[in-house]
Formats: C-alpha cells, sequence, structure tokens
C-alpha cells in the first residue's frame, strides 16, 4: 500500500546565514524594535480583518482574497523578524519593512483556498486548535510576544554555541526551525485561511 504525503498548504523558509557573527544577538532586541512596533499595529489590524473573513466565510465559503493575501504578509514579516531575532537568531541580515516576499533568508506562503467550510470556521480557530494550543504555548512560553518558551531558549543556547565556536549546530537550527513550522501552521489554521488541520510533527 502507498500512503501519498500530501503537501500542507503552510510553507516557511528559513536558510541559516553561515555563520551568524558572534555576539551580534545580544543587541537584536535593540534592532528589532521598529518592526516590533509596526507589527502591533499589523497583528491588531489581523484580529480586525480576520473577524471580517469569518463572516465572509460562514455566508459564501470565501476568504476574501484582499484580506489573505494582507494576513498572509503579516505572517511573512512577522516570521522574518522571528527569525532574524530571536524566534531562531538565523541571520544577520536586517529584515525588510514589506509584506510581500522579498530577497531575505526566510520566507512563509500560505496557499489560496477556493473553499472554505461554513460549519468549520465556527469551531475550528478556539475547539478544534486547542491541542495545538497547548503544543505552541510550550513552544512560544505562552506569551504572544513568542518569547520566553522553548524556542526562544534555544535559539540563544545555539548563539552562545555559535559565540565560542563560530557554528550554529546544524540539529538544533532544524528543531526550531520545526518548532516555528508548527507554530505558523497553527496560527493560519486558527486564522481560517486553511480547513486543513496542522500535523503534529517538527519535521516535513
Amino acid at each position: 500500500m502507498i500512503t501519498e504525503q500530501m503537501t500542507y498548504p503552510v510553507s516557511i523558509k528559513g536558510e541559516l546565514t553561515v555563520p551568524p557573527a558572534r555576539g551580534w544577538w545580544l543587541i537584536k532586541w535593540l534592532l528589532g524594535i521598529p518592526h516590533y512596533v509596526i507589527l502591533v499595529g499589523l497583528w491588531i489590524a489581523f484580529i480586525v480583518v480576520s473577524m471580517i473573513a469569518f463572516f465572509s466565510i460562514l455566508f459564501t465559503a470565501k476568504y476574501p482574497k484582499g484580506i489573505f493575501d494582507f494576513n498572509v504578509g503579516i505572517l511573512r514579516w512577522t516570521w522574518r523578524v522571528g527569525f532574524y531575532s530571536y524566534q531562531a537568531l538565523g541571520t544577520d541580515k536586517y529584515p525588510p519593512f514589506t509584506l510581500k516576499s522579498a530577497d531575505y533568508p526566510a520566507d512563509l506562503d500560505v496557499a489560496y483556498p477556493e473553499k472554505l467550510s461554513r460549519g468549520l470556521v465556527l469551531v475550528k480557530w478556539w475547539l478544534l486548535a486547542i491541542p495545538h494550543y497547548l503544543v505552541v504555548a510550550f513552544f512560544c512560553g505562552g506569551t504572544g510576544a513568542r518569547y520566553g518558551g522553548l524556542t526562544f531558549v534555544l535559539a540563544i543556547i545555539a548563539s552562545v554555541v555559535v559565540l565560542f565556536t563560530g557554528k550554529y549546530p546544524s540539529d538544533m537550527f532544524n528543531l526550531v526551525i520545526g518548532m516555528n513550522r508548527w507554530t505558523y501552521r497553527v496560527a493560519a489554521y486558527a486564522g481560517l485561511m486553511t480547513d486543513k488541520y496542522p500535523p503534529f510533527r517538527l519535521w516535513d
């Protein structure tokens, strides 16, 4: 029996800069402030337009394409900043200020769904996603800021290793990327952007 593994509609890319500069990670919290300020406003907008999308899906089974692209852009921007800073510390290249894909070591994309379930939209973002919320809380420390959980701790440990050896441990990098992939898939599912339930796995 041959089992075909379907590609999940949410994908992230993270290409490690080899090696990231030693010690540069100590001030990235400061360098990231302009992005953090913008992202606060963007995530407020994400919540507002997702409510509009909720009613659109409920009555038409469609996620408005303009809102969808906007929200994908917010997830993409967030991931780029996270990859640069304390979600991965995988590059020293400063993130661009754009919602669109760019020439950058990190990227994110979500396949647009032509049709979504009117019934699932009522339960998937809270009831069905609860098991994933528990896992993601462990990865992210249970905070909206995404700092303090296992992902953050591993990124810091890896950067300390880089400080002394000049090398980011490849297995640790793959684990960090896997946890981020899981987190962003759950974010897109809870954001009503796909009906496909996120897999319980770190690796693709």
